[in-house]
């Protein structure tokens, strides 16, 4: 069995789905491994030292992908119309393993099934336990989450813990956060590392002790609403317009006392909800910074322009990064690819590598999109 890793050339992307050790421990397996040139470049993984760990080094996607049984990547494939057919050098037959955004990009989903490809989407992980090290999600978020923290001190124009000196005392700066999801957790701690007085607001009431045990304070909207926030899968529901309404009023005076806003509110499929009005941005001190993680999908600002640094008329400086992980490039790819290994490594055989799937596998199941020429996942096929 062969593995093809494939460099990627979505703008902005600088990490590479597979690592020098993920690599190594492919091959203890008995698989070939084979790289794109360049791959990894962008994460400081050159093509020297996945030689090192074992790989081939092939000269393009075309011969990658040719020889491929399975073939990694973090974005989804681009398509003819993007400029580049990645979907087209796929071979039939083969099994793609990537972040495919299949619940908001169905014509993709249907180029793939008729392209006879296998894949599978680790965005539509379950989960579950047993699925935690697989969870491509958690891992990405937890770095976008530290960085966001990271770009807005850096933005900052003062300091972020108190500090009392013979010149005088400087008040610590004070942090919002918006979700208290895996990003929105790792913000918190970062910011109280950094010495900020952390507030943070969810939906979900559940998320109420894990903030406070990171010595965040926790703002409650409606308690009653907020217990029954959650999926079964642990995401936040959409809330109804009720429920919007107090929030923003709960937070509208937290985000105008604040230095720093940061805002991390997705819901699986669906356009990011706004959670911080123009008002409320026009309302907030010169020189404060807001981060907003749910730019790709949206945004929660008013105001968040994509992959920009917006300064408004009132001196706030809005955040826009559409890929915050990839900014941690080298630690990003070593976490995915690491959550690829561990999803990959149940579907090889013991002792030859070869390939050997549980289709009935719950996680295989909740992660399967394309098969046979069909689009086969309960939520897009039909």
């Amino acid at each position: 069995m062969q593995i093809g890793v494939l460099k990627e050339r979505r703008a902005g992307e600088s990490r590479v789905a597979a690592s020098p050790e993920t690599v190594k421990k492919f091959i203890a397996l008995g698989v070939k491994v084979a790289v794109e040139t360049g791959a990894g470049a962008g994460s400081s993984f050159h093509d020297s030292v996945f030689q090192d760990a074992g790989a081939t080094i092939a000269s393009s996607a075309a011969a990658v992908a040719a020889a491929a049984d399975m073939v990694f990547k973090i974005q989804k494939p681009m398509t003819a119309a993007e400029g580049l057919d990645e979907v087209g050098i796929l071979r039939s037959g083969s099994i793609l393993v990537a972040h495919l955004n299949a619940l908001t990009d169905k014509p993709l989903m249907q180029a793939l099934a008729a392209q006879g490809v296998v894949s599978f989407a680790m965005e539509l992980m379950p989960r579950i336990s047993r699925a935690q090290a697989m969870d491509i999600l958690s891992s990405q978020s937890n770095l976008a989450g530290y960085k966001a923290v990271v770009d807005a001190a850096a933005t900052f124009g003062k300091a972020m813990p108190m500090m009392m000196t013979a010149a005088g005392t400087i008040a610590p700066a004070r942090v919002l956060v918006f979700g208290a999801g895996v990003a929105g957790l790792q913000a918190i701690a970062t910011a109280k590392r950094m010495g900020a007085v952390v507030y943070a607001t969810d939906v979900r009431y559940a998320t109420k002790e894990q903030v406070e045990s990171l010595g965040g304070k926790f703002i409650v909207v409606d308690e009653e609403k907020m217990k029954a926030a959650q999926t079964a899968g642990g995401y936040a529901k959409e809330m109804d317009d009720d429920f919007k309404r107090k929030q923003a009023e709960a937070v509208h005076a937290e985000v105008l006392k604040s230095d720093i806003v940061i805002t991390t509110a997705l819901i699986p499929g669906r356009p990011a909800p706004k959670l911080v009005t123009a008002a409320m941005v026009a309302g907030m001190k010169n020189g404060s910074v807001i981060v907003d993680l749910a730019a790709e999908a949206g945004g929660n600002v008013e105001g968040t322009v994509k992959d920009q640094a917006t300064v408004t008329a009132n001196g706030v400086t809005i955040l826009g990064h559409t890929n915050m992980a990839s900014r941690l490039g080298r630690d990003a790819s070593a976490l995915f690819a690491k959550n690829i290994f561990n999803f990959v490594t149940p579907m090889l055989e013991k002792g030859t590598g070869a390939l050997k799937i549980n289709w009935d596998d719950e996680l295989v199941k909740g992660t399967l999109v394309t098969k046979d020429g069909r689009i086969v996942h309960p939520t897009l096929a039909g």
